[in-house]
């Protein structure tokens, strides 16, 4: 769980620390999900079972028959039902029952009363997302990503974390720890560091760092030739869109943060680019992406030796404004959500100073 010291920074009336609900989160890469096959998978603490029926609609489904309480994905699916392993049972992709084989003559049940949890599936750009809630109409969708029309991403990497999702999504968009978690030969040193100056504002569910020309020791950008220019976006609840130009070329990142649990959490950064001499490099591009991620992964792991402490947190200006922007967007959602009044951004627009 988040430090209760973190959570009396972000709000004294609501509980930042609850995984949000009524909003889109990540599920998986579509790839991951084959035509007749189930994937199970935790997703913001329930079990969730996947699958997607040979005509190719994904479908999402608690993975509890209501029945007897066993997993349904320990059963049988034929591209259009799954089947209990218990009693047989079936459930269509919208979670109503269509067989109960135990029935006799004239026992008269009425099938479509009995339903299994369905949670709504949306699919776009070789991406799977779950909504968190019954009616996604209540919500924004899930965002749309720049550049990329209808390819499919070009490279995925997935990891866990063994933290809540808070520290997760802080310590990823931290825009001061990069001298030190970073530092590496391919990268960046520890004499990279001076001071930069960004202009941030407002954006749907969250906040936006405006385009602007990457940093000096930003060395990985010069790839892309030409005069790259970045933008990067935020939105609950752990979605981060880099959209970098150069010229007619364009890559773009999407590094989605989803809570398994309230102490573990899923990391995926997906990745789409225009240039075919990219993808001869996606082997070794790969190595470094995972190595990239890896190193935020052991700077979590140590970091919860300490956090079991429960010890007081701080958060500063204006290295940490983006955290601090993190938890009123959490804490403005939860309270709109709870109190069924529109959301309202707390984020406005300002340039902040550090460095990294």
């Amino acid at each position: 769980m988040v430090s209760s010291a973190t959570q009396r920074q972000a709000a004294a009336t609501v509980d930042t620390s609850a995984l949000l609900a009524d909003i889109w989160y990540y599920a998986m890469p579509s790839r991951d999900l084959a035509p007749g096959r189930l994937c199970p998978k935790t997703l913001f603490g329930q079990p969730l079972l996947f699958g997607r029926t040979t005509d190719g609609e994904p479908f999402a489904l608690l993975d509890i028959c209501p029945h007897r309480g066993i997993p349904l994905r320990h059963g049988r699916f034929d591209g259009r039902e799954v089947e209990c392993c218990y009693h047989g049972w079936r459930f269509d992709r919208t979670g109503t029952c269509t067989a109960i084989p135990s029935l006799v003559e004239g026992q008269n049940i009425n099938l479509s009363r009995i339903k299994v949890r369905r949670y709504p599936c949306h699919e776009a750009a070789g991406n799977l997302w779950v909504f968190a809630g019954d009616d996604p109409s209540v919500a924004p969708p899930p965002p749309t990503l720049p550049d990329t029309g209808c390819a499919g991403p070009r490279m995925v990497t997935a990891m866990r974390f063994p933290c809540h999702i808070d520290h997760a999504v802080v310590g990823l968009m931290d825009p001061a720890h990069g001298p030190f978690v970073h530092r590496s030969w391919w990268w960046r040193s520890g004499r990279s560091i001076h001071a930069k100056s960004k202009r941030f504002g407002p954006a749907e569910l969250g906040f936006r760092m405006m385009r602007h020309e990457p940093s000096r020791n930003s060395a990985g950008y010069r790839l892309l030739g030409g005069k790259p220019a970045t933008e990067i976006t935020f939105r609950l609840p752990g979605i981060r869109i880099e959209h970098i130009t150069a010229g007619a070329n364009a890559l773009v990142g999407l590094t989605a943060v989803t809570p398994i649990t309230e102490s573990e959490t899923q990391i995926h950064h997906v990745m789409y680019w225009n240039m075919p001499w990219l993808t001869a490099l996606r082997p070794v591009l790969k190595i470094f992406a995972r190595a990239f991620i890896n190193q935020d992964r052991v700077v979590i792991v140590r970091q919860q030796d300490g956090l079991r402490h429960d010890p007081s947190l701080m958060l500063i200006n204006d290295a940490d404004i983006q955290a601090k922007w993190y938890y009123r967007l959490k804490q403005a959602w939860t309270r709109a959500r709870a109190e069924s009044t529109p959301f309202e951004n707390p984020v406005t627009e300002t340039t902040l100073h550090w460095r990294s």
